[in-house]
C-alpha cells in the first residue's frame, strides 16, 4: 500500500482523489489547512492565499479566534475523511499556548473523538513554542501515545531542531515526524536521528534530491514519503523516492510500510 503520509486538505475533495489516483496512491494522511493554494491561478492570487496562513503564524489572531479557526479546519479535515473513509486518515493541529487541562481537554475531543491518527502540523517560530510543544509531548506521554508532526524548514532554525532533538531525548516513547527533513539542516538532522530512535524523516519539500537520497541510505526504516500536496506534487516526490532508493525493499518501507508500522504499533489503526 502506497501512503502519503503528508498532504494538506484540497478543495474540493474530488480533486485530491483524482490526485491521489493519478499518482497510484492508496491512502493519504490529511492535515489542516488554513490557506488553499491550490485554488491560485496566479502569483498575486497565491499572495493572498499565504498571507491567511502568515496572519496565524504571526500572532495576528487572538487566541479565542486562533482555537476557532483551527476547529473549523479539523471539521474541513473529517468531512474529507468521512466522504471517503477508504482513502484518508488524519493528523490534527493543536493551538500553541494553551495550559495543560485546556490541551488534555483539546485532544479529547478533537484528536480523540474525530478518530485523527496524530497531532501537528506544528510550525515553532521561537523557542518557547519548542517548550510550549514539550508540554504537549508530556501530556501525550502520560495519557495515550500520538506522534507529533513539526514544520523544520524556516521559520525554525537550527538551533530550534536541536532543542526539538532534545525533547525526543526526554520523551522517548513519543514519536516526532520532522517535517522536510529539516530544511537546510538536513546533514545535522540526520547525523542526529541516527542516534535518537523516535525521530522519523518527512521527505516532503526538499531542495535538494541528494538530501533525500542520504536519508534513503542512512535511515530507510524511519523516512516517510510525503508530497505536502497541494504545495507539493505527490507523483513528483513518489518518482523521486523510486528513482533514488537503493533497493525495492526500502522503496517499499518508505512509500507506505514505515509509517503503517508506526500507527500499528502505536495502536492507531
Amino acid at each position: 500500500m502506497v501512503i502519503d503520509s503528508h498532504e494538506h486538505v484540497i478543495l474540493p475533495t474530488e480533486n485530491q482523489i483524482e490526485l491521489m489516483d493519478q499518482s497510484k496512491i492508496d491512502r493519504a494522511i490529511l492535515f489542516t489547512t488554513t490557506p488553499h493554494p491550490e485554488q491560485a491561478h496566479s502569483l498575486q492570487e497565491l499572495k493572498q492565499q499565504i498571507s491567511m496562513l502568515s496572519s496565524v503564524l504571526n500572532g495576528d489572531i487572538n487566541a479565542k479566534e486562533k482555537k476557532r479557526l483551527y476547529e473549523n479546519n479539523i471539521k474541513d479535515l473529517t468531512t474529507a475523511m468521512n466522504y471517503y473513509p477508504d482513502r484518508f486518515l488524519g493528523f490534527g493541529n493543536i493551538p500553541l499556548g494553551m495550559k495543560p487541562f485546556d490541551i488534555e481537554l483539546w485532544i479529547d475531543k478533537q484528536i480523540c473523538r474525530n478518530h485523527l491518527m496524530g497531532l501537528g502540523e506544528f510550525t515553532p517560530s521561537t523557542i518557547a513554542q519548542i517548550q510550549q510543544i514539550g508540554d504537549i509531548m508530556k501530556i501525550v506521554c502520560s495519557n495515550r501515545i500520538y506522534p507529533l508532526w513539526i514544520h523544520t524548514f524556516l521559520p525554525v532554525t537550527k538551533e530550534m531542531i536541536f532543542s526539538l532533538v532534545d525533547l525526543c531525548k526526554k520523551f522517548p516513547t513519543v514519536p516526532i515526524i520532522f517535517g522536510h527533513l529539516g530544511g537546510t539542516n538536513w546533514m545535522e538532522l540526520i547525523e542526529l536521528a541516527k542516534t535518537v530512535p523516535n525521530i522519523y524523516l518527512d521527505l516532503s519539500a526538499q531542495f535538494t534530491s541528494i538530501a533525500t537520497k542520504m536519508a534513503l541510505l542512512e535511515l530507510p526504516e524511519r523516512c516517510l514519503f510525503s508530497s505536502d500536496a497541494p504545495y507539493g506534487d505527490p507523483f513528483l516526490y513518489r518518482q523521486m523516492i523510486e528513482y533514488l532508493s537503493p533497493s525495492k525493499t526500502i522503496t517499499n518501507l518508505v512509500l507506505g510500510e514505515n509509517i503503517m508500522e508506526l500507527l500499528t504499533k502505536l495502536n492507531l489503526l
